[in-house]
Order: C-alpha cells, then sequence, then structure tokens
C-alpha cells in the first residue's frame, strides 16, 4: 500500500503565482513593476497574483503544521503612559502589539522544524520570493534576507509604529518588506491604515487570501485588532508570511544580489532601479 504524500509548500514562490503575478515577477506589468520607485507611495496591495485556491490549500497546511509551535509576542501600552505623564498634551505612544510568531530565526527552535517539514523555509528562501519583492520595490535586493511568520487572533494587532532603524546603517535609508496574507474562513475583517498628508486617513483591507502587500519602509503605519465572524473567534486567524529585504548598494557582489527584471547591477553610488524615483528616500 503507498502512503500519500503529506501536503507541502512548493519549492518556488513561482508556482503559486497566477499569470498576472507572473507577469509581474518577470517583469511584464509597467503598472506594479517599480511602483514603490515613487517616493510618494510607501505601500501596495496586490490582490489576483496568487492562485486562491493554491493560496488556501497553503493556509491549511500552515495552520496545521505551525499553528502548535507559535510564541506570544506582546508590548502592551505602558503602565505609566498615563500617570507619568507631568505636562498636558505630552503624551508619547511607543509601539503595540499582540500576535503570535512562528520563531524561524534557529533551526533548533519547533518552529522552524515544522516549517522546514513542509517546505515553508525553502518557499521564503526561494529566489521567486526575492524576485517578486524586487520586480514590485523597483530595487536590487540583498539575497539574505530575514523570514518571519505571523498569526493574529482575535483582538490581535500592530499598534502605531513606523518602522524605522536609524541606527542600523543598512535599513537607515529604507528598506522592503511584502507581506503575503492567508486568512482562515472565520475571520471578519482585519485593516492596515496608514499615514498620508501626515494623517492616518488610508485603510485597506488585508484579511485576504493569497493578497500581497509590499512596503517601502520607514512611514507610519497600524494593523487594526482581527474581528472574527459571530461565535468563531476559535477558528479566527490570519497568518501572514514575511519577507524583509535590504537595498544592495553598489559594493554588494553580483552573486548576493537579487535584481529586478531586466535590470543591470548598481553602478557607482546610486541605488538601482527604473525611473526618476530610483534614489534611496
Amino acid at each position: 500500500m503507498v502512503r500519500a504524500m503529506a501536503p507541502r509548500f512548493p519549492t518556488q514562490f513561482a508556482d503559486l503565482l497566477t499569470p498576472k503575478g507572473r507577469r509581474i515577477l518577470e517583469g511584464r506589468d509597467p503598472e506594479t513593476c517599480g511602483a514603490l520607485l515613487d517616493p510618494t507611495r510607501p505601500f501596495i496591495a496586490l490582490q489576483g497574483v496568487i492562485d486562491v485556491k493554491k493560496a488556501a490549500e497553503a493556509r491549511d497546511v500552515l495552520d496545521a503544521a505551525l499553528r502548535d509551535t507559535l510564541v506570544t509576542m506582546e508590548d502592551p501600552i505602558p503602565e505609566d503612559s498615563i500617570s507619568g505623564m507631568v505636562e498636558n498634551y505630552t503624551e508619547a505612544l511607543p509601539k503595540t502589539v499582540r500576535v503570535r510568531t512562528a520563531l524561524l530565526e534557529s533551526r533548533r527552535s519547533r518552529s522552524w522544524r515544522a516549517a522546514e517539514e513542509v517546505g515553508l523555509v525553502a518557499l521564503l528562501r526561494s529566489d521567486t520570493f526575492a524576485g517578486f519583492a524586487a520586480a514590485v520595490s523597483g530595487r536590487a535586493l540583498k539575497r539574505s534576507w530575514g523570514i518571519q511568520v505571523l498569526c493574529y487572533g482575535p483582538g490581535d494587532y500592530t499598534g502605531p509604529h513606523n518602522d524605522h532603524h536609524p541606527e542600523e546603517a543598512d535599513a537607515r535609508d529604507g528598506y522592503v518588506d511584502m507581506h503575503v496574507s492567508l486568512t482562515m474562513p472565520a475571520v471578519d475583517h482585519q485593516y492596515l491604515v496608514y499615514a498620508k498628508g501626515g494623517h492616518f486617513s488610508e485603510l485597506t483591507k488585508v484579511s485576504t487570501v493569497g493578497g500581497i502587500t509590499v512596503y517601502r519602509l520607514p512611514f507610519w503605519h497600524y494593523t487594526t485588532p482581527l474581528c472574527a465572524k459571530k461565535a468563531r473567534e476559535d477558528a479566527a486567524r490570519r497568518w501572514v508570511l514575511l519577507g524583509t529585504f535590504l537595498d544592495a548598494g553598489p559594493r554588494t557582489r553580483a552573486s548576493s544580489t537579487i535584481l529586478p527584471p531586466g535590470a543591470r547591477p548598481p553602478v557607482g553610488g546610486t541605488t538601482l532601479g527604473r525611473g526618476t524615483g530610483a534614489g534611496r528616500r
């Protein structure tokens, strides 16, 4: 009797993509490719680029494999944020968050072993995963990118923050994040709210199945508390596959660089990209 193979993620991110997604990956979608070179556009949300059926299958594999390996990441509002004030209108709120995360930084963690077993690590480390981020951002990216998995449950959120890292030389001038959202059917909604013109006036729904969001950080944004459908709180989870990519500078070796489609390696002191917005912000 032949045993059925356990469900796994594809080895390459490209295998999840629709024809539209592959056009972006190959640099054949002028509206999307290089979109984040525009310094006034730090964020783009994409739908219809991952096959919905494949996204749902990937979500279910992820939920079964990693749900019991997660650890809580929680930074509440400081207790003295009100009582510690001594002057009117001087309130300050650090980044607050409540979400669960899979620890993929260590090969010895339960999360990493589970993710490796179902092929998730290979997917997040695939050239086409980074290639998609490079195509949308329009920038050459370093090959050694960070990976992470988040899981939002009912009431989980990330408070207002900007993701600026002024003390880190490789990130202080900007970097790229890419999120793939894999939402369970029991979720009603969750939104990303972001700043435009100095106000938190823009929002987009992120509780999707296979939606991709790509960010040129830093900029001000937050993720609203996840809301479950009525009486379905126990099954309401939104999974996020996340990659963090640093710019490849002029001294980065070609073998350590992921290039946007059709681009040449950086020359001199410029950041690679197309159009007038190619320089670092």
